[in-house]
């Protein structure tokens, strides 16, 4: 359902700039004309902005396993999830779903349950929500089902992980192995073993990272590639057709990508802290340097807003440049054109900020007003 509205009062960054002006909405879009009978809403004193498109957000997560072996509903968890991004300005989603060959919260029976209830959720959920579908390499067991979902689901985009090649080497003892078993429900030891058993498999992995790249290319996802470590992992994503590289560990695997005109996403908890929790590549030194464009929300859902205005407070970026790394640019990686920047013909997508406070006053979505805190 959409409405039509009239925003005024309010400075619009459009063009690259914050400029005093009257924005209309009707029929979902921006449009130059008023709508006859259009609602109105005061924006004076706050900035209208284009919507956060959020491409990786791991916070879902933490909301249905807030504790180990603590599971809540899935329609609950959805719910929110979709209030909380909403607050933060968030108005196209991507959940990160894992496609693993672990038991537990990550395993093929959970993400079969996930894109179920995600799907049955959707007609009641005011973010535009869609899934970054994470597929771990060693996982070769789910390919088919997995390019079935990207067929069913236009507008999902799949991400390329490998975990396993890093955690082989690990101990049972490692905190890391720790957090993998409480989240597969196993003890370490067997986690140890499970690992190991998983890489004895290692021989089919290139065949069916091939085949899953090739499958969604064929239709028309957007395909990320996830940590690579160098310009050869670049090269290697690149040839298999990955257009997007998201969370590169070092600047030389971010440099590859940036020379070839791909999009580089990394964490905005890491740009909003200003390093990265786990030692990569700190974000706000990439951003600088040119060789990052898209900052996702990881794993905590206000960090996108509050890191756009933290890169243009410490004069980083100018607020435009700033903001489009979180509207403009992930929307065209993730092949969305219809959305991301405000001007006449784009999906209305918008949040009204008051800039002192830094609280969001309203979100509209598609045209609908679907938060009010004035």
């Amino acid at each position: 359902m959409t409405e039509n509205w009239t925003i005024t009062g309010g400075e619009v960054l459009a063009g690259g700039a914050l400029t005093q002006g009257t924005l209309h909405l009707a029929g979902g879009q921006i449009t130059e004309a008023a709508a006859p009978e259009a609602r109105r809403f005061d924006a004076t004193g706050a900035w209208v902005l284009p919507g956060i498109v959020d491409l990786h957000g791991d916070g879902f997560e933490a909301i249905v396993q807030p504790r180990a072996g603590v599971h809540f509903p899935y329609p609950l968890a959805f719910a929110e999830a979709d209030r909380q991004m909403l607050s933060n300005g968030i108005t196209t989603a991507f959940h990160a779903l894992t496609v693993s060959w672990e038991p537990g919260l990550r395993s093929i029976e959970v993400a079969r349950e996930l894109v179920a209830a995600l799907e049955a959720a959707t007609p009641g959920l005011r973010c535009d929500t869609h899934l970054n579908i994470r597929w771990e390499t060693f996982a070769v067991d789910h390919v088919e089902e997995v390019l079935g979902w990207l067929a069913r689901r236009p507008g999902d985009i799949l991400s390329i992980n490998d975990h396993t090649t890093a955690n082989r080497s690990l101990e049972a003892g490692s905190s890391k192995v720790k957090r993998m078993a409480a989240r597969m429900g196993i003890s370490p030891e067997e986690t140890k073993r499970m690992i190991d058993d998983v890489w004895a498999r290692r021989d089919e992995v290139p065949g069916a990272t091939a085949q899953i790249c090739a499958g969604a290319t064929a239709r028309g996802a957007p395909i990320l590639s996830h940590d690579q470590c160098s310009a050869e992992d670049w090269a290697e994503g690149n040839r298999l057709g990955i257009t997007v590289s998201e969370f590169p560990m070092t600047e030389a695997a971010a440099a590859a990508a940036r020379a070839a005109s791909e999009p580089v996403i990394l964490g905005a908890p890491n740009a909003l802290r200003g390093l990265s929790h786990n030692g990569a590549l700190c974000a706000t030194a990439a951003i600088g340097a040119g060789l990052c464009d898209v900052l996702a929300s990881d794993y905590y859902y206000p960090a996108p807003l509050h890191a756009a205005l933290r890169l243009w407070q410490t004069g980083v970026l100018p607020l435009a440049e700033a903001w489009a790394l979180v509207s403009t640019n992930p929307a065209r990686a993730a092949k969305l054109h219809d959305r991301g920047e405000i001007a006449p013909g784009k999906r209305a997508d918008l949040l009204v900020l008051a800039p002192e406070s830094r609280e969001v006053r309203a979100v509209f979505v598609n045209g609908r007003k679907v938060l009010d805190r004035v």
